[in-house]
């Protein structure tokens, strides 16, 4: 008599012991944060990735804990191609990506930075944006990714190993171009100029080297990754603004409530606008920087900013239709116009 109900005991234990365990195991998938994990090439340390921190941080404490971003700085998801073709995976969910990782996604991207000395002042790149960037975050939006913020970083300048004033001058050096962008180097090469396509992690063993004598970069980047202890000239041109975007993956994001999105968005927002005026303030720091260790900046005069725009609406042309589209390219320089006329004094 005893066996039975010491069998039903065990029943009921085991049935018991086994609806904890179910508990548990669904409260803790239940506790489990949405994670994030944003790829990026900024240096560690940067005033960039404190802030992506920073933002972290803020959609952790705006979430109750239910969403975590963390980042991986300084290129440790690997290029800015490879951090897209990860989130498509889903192997990460977003990224800070200059132009160039964007035009992996859309083309259009390219009209804020592939077009040499296109911008005059940093005002015309903000009145072009503002009226481009619905128009690019649709387009973004179809090819499956969502634009959480737009920021720039200033001017890209050039720097080289000997000295640069005038554009016959780079047409001596091999010049470092981001791999993956043919079109590009096809206008370069017809411009006169040597490109060499590499890597961005590839840039500084280059000029050690001797691979590439030349490279285009916003000045902060050439502080972080001691560029200038390589290439010790700056051409002091305004050449093209730096932009970039967050996005995710489309997919990622709308496994979000609709009210978490709209926090996290406006947190996301008001995080690109610090990186924006952070970037730009120390494009200008960073260049004070460099000198101090002995970079040697060559001032452009009007006759030298003559030479290199003439030489940049030249190779105009070509660039639009195969290195930016050919209806964004005529956008964008018909919103320059405007703004022209609207400031002509």
């Amino acid at each position: 008599m005893n066996a039975p109900r010491s069998l039903s005991f065990l029943v009921r234990s085991f049935l018991t012991l086994t609806s904890v365990v179910l508990a548990l195991v669904a409260l803790s998938a239940q506790a489990a944060p949405t994670t994030f994990k944003l790829g990026t090439l900024v240096p560690v340390g940067t005033s960039y990735h404190k802030t992506l921190m920073t933002l972290g941080e803020t959609w952790g404490r705006e979430s109750n804990g239910s969403v975590a971003l963390r980042i991986y700085a300084g290129g440790k998801s690997g290029g800015e191609a490879e951090m897209v073709a990860l989130m498509m995976a889903n192997n990460l969910q977003a990224a800070l990506l200059t132009a160039v990782g964007l035009a992996e996604i859309d083309r259009s991207v390219t009209s804020l930075q592939y077009i040499p000395m296109g911008f005059h002042s940093l005002d015309e790149l903000d009145y072009v944006s503002e009226r481009l960037q619905g128009d690019l975050e649709e387009r973004l939006r179809k090819k499956g990714f969502v634009v959480l913020f737009w920021t720039d970083a200033g001017w890209i300048r050039i720097f080289s190993k000997k000295p640069v004033s005038f554009p016959d001058d780079l047409r001596k050096q091999k010049v470092f171009s981001w791999s993956g962008e043919p079109e590009q180097r096809a206008v370069a090469t017809l411009a006169g100029f040597q490109p060499v396509p590499l890597e961005t992690a590839d840039i500084v063993p280059g000029l050690q080297t001797g691979l590439i004598e030349a490279v285009c970069l916003p000045p902060f980047f050439a502080l972080a990754s001691q560029v200038d202890t390589r290439a010790s000239y700056m051409l002091d041109l305004n050449w093209a603004p730096i932009v970039g975007a967050c996005v995710v993956w489309k997919d990622a994001w709308e496994k979000l409530s609709p009210e978490q999105q709209k926090t996290l968005m406006e947190s996301a927002r008001k995080a690109g606008q610090e990186i924006k005026a952070a970037a730009r303030r120390e494009s200008i720091e960073s260049v004070a920087a460099m000198q101090k260790r002995g970079l040697k900046v060559t001032v452009v005069t009007p006759e030298i900013e003559k030479e290199w725009l003439k030489m940049s609406e030249s190779v105009y042309p070509e660039v639009r239709g195969k290195v930016v589209p050919a209806e964004i390219f005529d956008r964008t320089m018909s919103l320059l116009s405007e703004y022209r006329s609207k400031n002509a004094r």
